[in-house]
Order: structure tokens, then sequence, then C-alpha cells
């Protein structure tokens, strides 16, 4: 997404990335969910000291069968795309995925598509035949293919969809349609999606204004059946936090609600929401956020613990029951 919104959360970030992970990092995870549990409608950490840590983590995807895991994370001044496999029941510590770790461009806002063989993420690399070049310059959308090994070399979504101004944070309908953010303008950027047909994506299309309601929509994730989308935006006095998750219902016929604010269970007061994600069961909302606890009298031991913990000020990675999801369409629907 566009620049100058991640330098508003660098701002947030005081903490080195060269503190040492060992006193962070739980060795072993393992099974369903990487050992997590969460059977209430509480948003809570994900994997606390493993995914979520004292760095800065936001989006996520995972495998559909749930045996491998991907997010961003930065350091420094650089965004890489993060893993964690689980094999023989027990997952690998978290590791830069070997197609991203460059420090010459950025890769993040990974998605890999419900039947598990393709794999998307906006990267600032440069497209094959003209020069990198430093910072955002170049924002587009990439993929992968899954191989017997893997996942192929990324190489840039062919059609319409990328062009000289900025595209990010692609998600994907179980058609294959694309959504994603659009730098129409400096500081405009609107959710379009693009249909897939015959292998081919079609000229975009902005989404209504039921869900472009203002110059910044960013960051969207389209449910496999398109029967809502989330998004992150700020509007003047229906916001809690610096920006927060937003929901819009599908009412047929393509026709959207007005965004709803998505409330306190995943938006927090000072934090900004920027990356909602689906697990592939649909059974879990996972969210970015920057949430900090703060002490009421500050303890200099305490602040120093603090410091190399989750809920430091940098963005952590949350999960929550989709439940609540189904509410907010009751109440959407019951105002048109």
């Amino acid at each position: 997404m566009k620049a100058f919104i991640y330098l508003i959360i660098a701002m947030c970030t005081f903490i080195s990335c060269q503190v040492s992970t060992e006193n962070t990092v739980e060795n072993i995870r393992e099974g369903e969910y990487l050992g997590e549990n969460a059977n209430d409608s509480i948003a809570k950490l994900f994997a606390p000291n493993f995914v979520s840590t004292y760095m800065h983590e936001r989006d996520f995807t995972m495998s559909p069968d749930g045996k491998e895991i991907y997010y961003t994370v930065r350091n420094g001044a650089s965004y890489f795309i993060a893993e964690s496999k689980m094999i023989n029941g027990v997952w690998t510590e978290p590791e830069f995925a070997s197609f991203s770790g460059n420090t010459n461009y950025n890769d993040l806002e990974p998605f890999i598509s419900q039947d598990g063989k393709k794999f998307y993420f906006m990267s600032t690399r440069a497209p094959k035949g003209k020069e990198q070049k430093a910072g955002w310059f170049y924002q587009n959308i990439w993929l992968m293919d899954k191989t017997a090994e893997g996942w192929s070399e990324p190489y840039l979504l062919e059609g319409p969809v990328n062009t000289d101004s900025g595209q990010y944070y692609p998600t994907l309908t179980n058609d294959g349609t694309i959504y994603y953010t659009h730098e129409e303008a400096k500081n405009v950027q609107m959710i379009y999606r693009s249909s897939l047909v015959d292998g081919k994506y079609q000229t975009p299309e902005r989404l209504p204004k039921e869900v472009n309601p203002t110059n910044m929509q960013y960051n969207s994730m389209v449910a496999p059946d398109e029967s809502y989308i989330i998004l992150c935006t700020f509007i003047e006095g229906n916001s809690i936090g610096r920006s927060d998750y937003y929901i819009s219902f599908n009412k047929g016929n393509d026709s959207w609600t007005p965004l709803m604010n998505m409330g306190k269970k995943v938006n927090f007061p000072n934090a900004h929401g920027l990356s909602p994600s689906l697990s592939p069961d649909g059974k879990y909302f996972i969210f970015s956020s920057n949430k900090q606890i703060r002490q009421e009298k500050p303890v200099l031991k305490e602040i120093k613990k603090s410091a190399i913990s989750p809920q430091n000020g940098n963005l952590d990675l949350y999960w929550i029951k989709t439940d609540f999801i189904e509410e907010l369409r009751k109440e959407a629907l019951k105002k048109q």
C-alpha cells in the first residue's frame, strides 16, 4: 500500500530489530493453528512470541491444508514475507521465505488462492527489463505457482491490473476475481476488482461508493463467496482508532451495504488496523493492529520487559472467531 501509510506506522516503532530472539521465540509449536486456541469471541494475539513478537508483523495467509503460514515482517525500513510450516506436526521457527528477504525491494501482503495453486503478493521489485529503483517507485502485484518443490519463481501478474501507479493487497474470490487497492492519484486510493475470464483478467472496475465513500480506502479482503468485503479506512465521527476495519455486505446483483465500522472487537483506540484476512476454513478473522499496552504508573523494569514483547507499539497479528460478522450482517441489512 501507499508509502506514507507505512511511514506512519514506522513512527510508532521504537524497538531495535537487533534484539536477540532467543528470549522471545517459543521453540515448540504443535498442531492446528500453531497450537493456538480461540474458542471465544474476544480478539487475542495470534501465536504470541512466535508470530506476534516485539517486531512489526502484519498481513497473513495460510495454505488450504493449514500447514503453511506466511506473513509480513518489517526489518528496519524493509518489508519481507516470513513463513512457517508444519512438519510432522511441529511448526518450524519462522524465517524469511526463500523468494523474499532482498533488501533492494519490499515484499508484503501475501495471499494464497482458495485452491492453493497461486500465491499473490505485492512487491516493489522492478518488472523484467526495468531498472530497480529505491523506495516505493514500483508497487505491483506478483504471483507464484504451486510446484512439487514449493513455489515457482515470482512473476508479474499479467493483464490490466498492474499499472504505473500503485496496486496492492490482493485477495481473490472462489471464481478467481481479484480485489485490490488501486492508487488513482496522490492520496486517493480505491478498492477495485478484475474478473477472471478464460484465464485472463478483464478491465478493472472501481467498486461503488458504498464501498469507496472517501478518498482513502485500502487493504481490502473479500470473502471467498463475495458475500462481504472488509477494508481499512478512517471516517470522521465513525472511527475508534486511527484507521479501522470496516465491512460492506453484498446484497445481490452487485449491490452493497454502506461501510459499517466493525466495532471494538477488532478496532482499538489510538491504533491502526491495516491488514484483514480469513483463515482457509472461514472460522477466524486474522488482522493486524498496533495496539499498545500502557502502564498507568511506568516502571523502568517493566518498560524494558515490554519493549521485547508483543503490544509494544509495533503491529501484531490478532485473531477472533468470525461469528460476530453474521451479527454485523443482520445489523447492516436491518438498516436497508
